[in-house]
């Protein structure tokens, strides 16, 4: 038998005893969270062009960066009933020609200045940003200006979109926690405006013409509603300049501004519904109820208890359904806040057999929260982990320009940025405990499982709501059971 070198077995012998020492050295549990970030955002001076149009500069001298961020208090919560994903065309479609620039001549001219010309369009907000070098910010203005106000809107860039977004649907759909998770908003919302997707529909997509997103960008983008905002090395004399000579001579139609939603109508008994998608390999499992606005006084209470239940790694959703059982790679939860309402979500991928068990998990962990107090390691952890993710996003000029952007959306004091630290870190168990039992109660939770319900069929409760997926219809408040 041919025997192994010396030199190979001293090699072999010498790292098991390193690997042994280290495993022998490596602490069992993780270190103690450290104090609170401290974070000093500088005051936000502000001003109003003539015609209406907010400026706010945030001066962050040191490193030659700005981020201008132009954005519209008004979002997806405006598509009309029968033609969701409106909006968010009308959005995409600004970057795609404008002023005699073809899309890709408009991403070159962007990508020339150092940075990209980004859309965004979601709930409450649109928006258009660039992130340039000081030195480039004048050129970056200029494009910006050209592309948000004149934007072409062509026939042949509307129709590339479409078929781009029924080909991203079309897979998206067929992917169970994505249909899952797009039901629950319907679920939980009903028939208010928050609870249609976003970016359209199969049925809706097709309905939508030029016409339509002319008017609606008419309505939408106009400057007595649009907020530009600069975050980096510029002073407010010079914002206030480029705003002026790029966008001073945006003018507001006569019409009236978009009408704000009304706040949806409170969730009553909860439901399970369960959509059958045959031959799904697997199950998205969703839980939902209505919940905290942004404005709300207990938002901070509802953001620290999300932490908790879902919303790291280390939450009790992924420790319960993943680390301790297996039957998922994650478990997570949401707190969407918007303006008129919220929805405190929670979502994970199963094998079909399981789903019911991770539906029983998800409603176990939720109640929980609303009936024991947290320990203090696990509340001081979550804590340390929302503050400090916080203050690390503040540290681009990208991260301040998102987090005073959204402040100024939804009307909020811009010194609140400040005060986020010293907000979550004053909230108490008891506050988590109590907002916690305000909206999860027995009986009133929601949850939606679509997979292969062949798998699973012995155990769903007779109560459940039974769809199947080729009946689903998102942009029906029910569903189109």
């Amino acid at each position: 038998m041919k025997k192994t070198p010396f030199v190979a077995r001293t090699l072999a012998l010498s790292i098991a005893f390193a690997c042994s020492a280290q495993a022998a050295d490596f602490p069992s549990a993780p270190p103690e969270a450290g104090p609170a970030p401290k974070v000093s955002i500088p005051t936000a001076v502000e001003t109003t062009l003539p015609n209406g149009l907010r400026v706010i500069t945030v001066t962050r001298p040191g490193l030659p960066l700005v981020t201008t961020n132009l954005m519209v208090r008004a979002g997806a919560e405006h598509d009309p009933a029968d033609k969701s994903g409106l909006t968010y065309f009308t959005g995409e479609l600004i970057t795609k020609g404008a002023k005699g620039r073809s899309a890709a001549q408009i991403a070159e001219a962007a990508e020339a200045l150092g940075g990209s010309l980004d859309v965004t369009t979601g709930w409450d907000a649109s928006g258009v940003d660039i992130t340039v070098a000081t030195p480039k910010l004048d050129a970056a203005m200029a494009l910006m200006s050209d592309t948000v106000l004149a934007p072409d809107y062509a026939q042949e860039e509307l129709e590339r979109l479409r078929t781009q977004t029924l080909n991203g649907l079309k897979q998206s759909m067929s992917r169970p926690n994505v249909v899952s998770s797009l039901a629950l908003s319907r679920v939980v919302y009903g028939a208010h405006t928050y609870g249609h997707p976003a970016s359209g529909t199969p049925q809706s997509l097709p309905k939508i013409s030029r016409d339509d997103v002319a008017a609606q960008y008419k309505a939408m983008w106009r400057p007595d509603q649009a907020i530009l905002l600069f975050a980096g090395d510029i002073t407010p004399a010079q914002a206030k300049a480029l705003a002026s000579k790029y966008f001073g001579q945006w003018t507001a139609p006569n019409s009236l501004l978009p009408t704000a939603p009304a706040k949806p109508v409170a969730g009553g008994k909860g439901a399970l519904w369960v959509i059958n998608q045959p031959g799904a390999g697997q199950s998205g499992v969703s839980m939902g109820v209505q919940a905290t606005a942004r404005k709300d006084k207990d938002y901070y209470a509802g953001t620290l208890a999300n932490a908790i239940l879902g919303g790291s790694y280390s939450a009790r959703l992924n420790q319960e359904i993943r680390i301790k059982r297996g039957l998922s790679y994650g478990a997570n939860s949401r707190l969407q806040s918007l303006a008129a309402g919220g929805a405190w979500t929670g979502s994970a991928l199963t094998k079909n057999p399981s789903s019911m068990e991770v539906v029983d998990l998800m409603r176990t962990e939720a109640l929980r929260l609303g009936k024991e107090p947290v320990a203090a390691d696990e509340f001081t952890a979550r804590q340390a982990t929302l503050t400090g993710n916080y203050a690390m996003g503040l540290e681009s000029t990208d991260g301040l320009s998102s987090v005073l952007g959204n402040l100024a959306v939804q009307g909020i004091d811009l010194q609140e940025a400040n005060r986020f630290i010293d907000r979550i870190n004053a909230v108490t168990p008891a506050q988590v405990q109590s907002y916690a039992g305000k909206y999860f109660k027995p009986g009133g939770l929601n949850f939606v499982v679509v997979g292969d319900t062949k798998d699973f069929e012995t155990k769903i409760p007779a109560g459940a709501v039974r769809l199947d997926v080729s009946k689903l219809n998102l942009d029906s408040p029910d569903l189109g059971k």
